[in-house]
C-alpha cells in the first residue's frame, strides 16, 4: 500500500477509533456511574447493551444507505449522531436519559464504521493492499481498545466521568474538518433495499433476550417467557430473510459446518472475552478495593496484548491452520477465566491479586489469538459474492455475542463473581469444541 493510499486510510481509521474507544473506558467507570445516577447491575449491562444493541440493529440499514447515498456521507454523519450522542451522555440526569443517549452512539457509530470500511475497501480494491488497510485498521482499532480503561481511568479520576463523553467531542470535530480533505465520495446507485422489518425482527430478538436474561434473578418465569418470544422474533427474522429477493443477512451462509463454528466462536469470544471486561472493573474494585484510577492502570493486563499479539496470531495462521489456532485460543481463554474463578478458593495460599492479574493477561492472550483472524475466516468461508455480506455477519455475530454475554453474565453475578467467571469459561470451551466442525487444514 502507497504512501499516498495509506494517509486517507489511517485517517479513516482513526475516524473509528471513538467507536472502539467508548467500548472499554466506559466500562472503568461503570461503578461511578451507577453511584451518581442510581442504578446497579441490570443497569450496569444496559449502559453497555444498549450500545451494542442499537449498533447491531443500525448496522443492518447503514450499508444500504451508504450505497445509496454516499459512504463518505454515512460516515460524516454518523460521526455528527456520535458527537451529538456523546454530549448527551455527557449531560445525562439517570438511567434512562444515559442508556438512551448510548443506543444514539451506538447508531452514530455503525454508521462511521459502515462508511469508514467501505471507502477503506474502495480506496485499496487490489487484495494485497486491502488486507494491509485493513491491518492498519486493525491496530488502530487494537490501540483504541488497549488505552480506554486507563485514560478512562485518569479522565474519571480528574475531572469526573462525564469528560470521558466530552472528550469526543474535538475529536469527531476532527473527522469532520480532514476526511472529506483526504477521501472522496463513493456510491452504489443500485446498491441493496433497506429492511425496516427485518432490522425490528432482530432488534426484538435480542432485547427480549438481553432483557430476559438481567431480570432472571426477579423471575425465572420472565427468564423463561422473554427468551421465548425472542427466540420466536429470531425464527421470524430467519424466515423473512429466507423469502426476500435480497436479504440483508443470507441464512444460507450458515449452512456450511465452517462458517457455524466461526459463528460460534465470534459468540464466545464475545461472551468469555469482551463481556468479562466490562465486569472486571466492578470485580477490582469489590475485591481489592481500587480506585478508578488504579482500576484503569490495572485493566491494562487485559487489553495490552489485544495490541502487540495479533501479528503473530497472523503469522502462525498459515503454518497452524484456524482449526488449531482457534482452538488453542479458546483453550487459553477458557484456562484464564477458570484461574479468575480459582482466586476464590479458601485454599488459595498466596495473594489473590496476582492470579487475578495472570487470569487477566491469559485472557486477552487468547483472545488476540482469534480475534483479528476470525474476520478473515468468515470472509474467506463464504462465497465469493457475499463477501461483503459475510463481513456484517461478523460484526453483527460479535456484537449480538457481546450484547447477549453482558446480560447473561450479569445475570451470574448475585451469586457471586466466581460464578460468573465459570459460566465465561464454560462457553470458552463451547467456542473451542465448535472448531471441530472446521477442516483439518482451514486457513492454511
Amino acid at each position: 500500500m502507497s504512501d499516498f493510499r495509506r494517509t486517507p486510510v489511517l485517517a479513516l481509521a482513526l475516524a473509528g477509533f471513538l467507536t472502539q474507544f467508548d467500548v472499554t473506558a466506559v466500562v472503568v467507570i461503570l461503578p461511578s456511574i451507577g453511584k451518581e445516577l442510581g442504578f446497579g447491575i441490570s443497569g450496569y449491562a444496559w449502559v453497555m447493551d444498549a450500545y451494542s444493541l442499537a449498533f447491531t440493529a443500525a448496522l443492518l440499514a447503514s450499508g444500504a444507505l451508504a450505497d445509496r447515498f454516499g459512504r463518505r456521507l454515512a460516515l460524516l454523519a454518523g460521526n455528527v449522531v456520535f458527537a451529538a450522542a456523546s454530549l448527551l451522555c455527557a449531560v445525562s440526569w439517570d438511567g434512562p436519559s444515559l442508556w438512551l443517549a448510548r443506543g444514539l452512539q451506538g447508531i452514530g457509530a455503525a454508521f462511521v464504521i459502515t462508511g469508514s470500511f467501505a471507502l477503506i475497501a474502495g480506496i485499496c480494491p487490489e487484495p494485497g493492499a486491502r488486507a494491509r488497510a485493513f491491518g492498519l485498521a486493525g491496530i488502530v482499532s487494537g490501540v483504541a481498545m488497549a488505552i480506554g480503561p486507563t485514560l478512562g481511568g485518569v479522565l474519571a479520576t480528574w475531572p469526573g466521568w462525564r469528560w470521558i463523553f466530552l472528550a469526543n467531542l474535538p475529536v469527531c470535530a476532527a473527522t469532520i474538518w480532514i476526511v472529506p480533505k483526504l477521501v472522496g465520495e463513493s456510491r452504489d446507485d443500485a446498491g441493496r433495499p433497506i429492511d425496516p422489518l427485518g432490522i425490528a425482527l432482530l432488534t426484538l430478538a435480542l432485547g427480549l433476550v438481553i432483557e430476559s436474561l438481567l431480570s432472571a434473578h426477579q423471575s425465572p418465569t420472565r427468564l423463561l417467557a422473554g427468551s421465548g418470544a425472542g427466540g420466536v422474533f429470531l425464527a421470524l427474522f430467519v424466515w423473512q430473510q429466507q423469502h426476500r429477493a435480497v436479504p440483508v443477512l443470507d441464512p444460507a451462509l450458515l449452512r456450511q459446518k465452517a462458517m457455524i463454528a466461526v459463528s460460534l466462536l465470534l459468540i464466545t469470544v464475545s461472551v468469555a472475552y469482551w463481556a468479562v471486561l466490562v465486569y472486571l472493573p466492578l470485580f477490582l474494585q469489590a475485591r481489592f478495593g481500587f480506585t478508578i484510577e488504579w482500576t484503569g492502570l490495572v485493566m491494562l493486563a487485559a487489553t495490552f496484548p489485544m495490541v502487540v499479539l495479533p501479528p503473530y496470531a497472523g503469522a502462525l495462521a498459515p503454518r497452524w491452520g484456524w482449526r488449531r489456532l482457534f482452538a488453542t485460543g479458546l483453550v487459553v481463554i477458557a484456562l484464564g477465566d477458570a484461574v479468575l474463578a480459582a482466586t476464590f478458593l479458601d485454599a488459595l495460599a498466596i495473594d489473590p491479586l496476582w492470579p487475578v492479574l495472570s487470569g487477566m493477561a491469559v485472557i486477552a492472550i487468547g483472545a488476540a489469538l482469534v480475534q483479528a483472524q476470525l474476520s478473515g475466516a468468515v470472509v474467506a468461508l463464504a462465497p465469493p459474492a457475499q463477501a461483503g455480506m459475510a463481513s456484517a455477519l461478523t460484526i453483527v455475530m460479535r456484537q449480538g455475542g457481546f450484547a447477549v454475554g453482558i446480560a447473561g453474565l450479569g445475570a451470574t453475578v448475585s451469586s457471586g463473581y466466581a460464578v460468573l467467571f465459570l459460566a465465561a469459561m464454560a462457553a470458552a470451551v463451547v467456542g473451542a469444541a465448535s472448531t471441530a466442525l472446521l477442516g483439518p487444514r482451514s486457513g492454511r
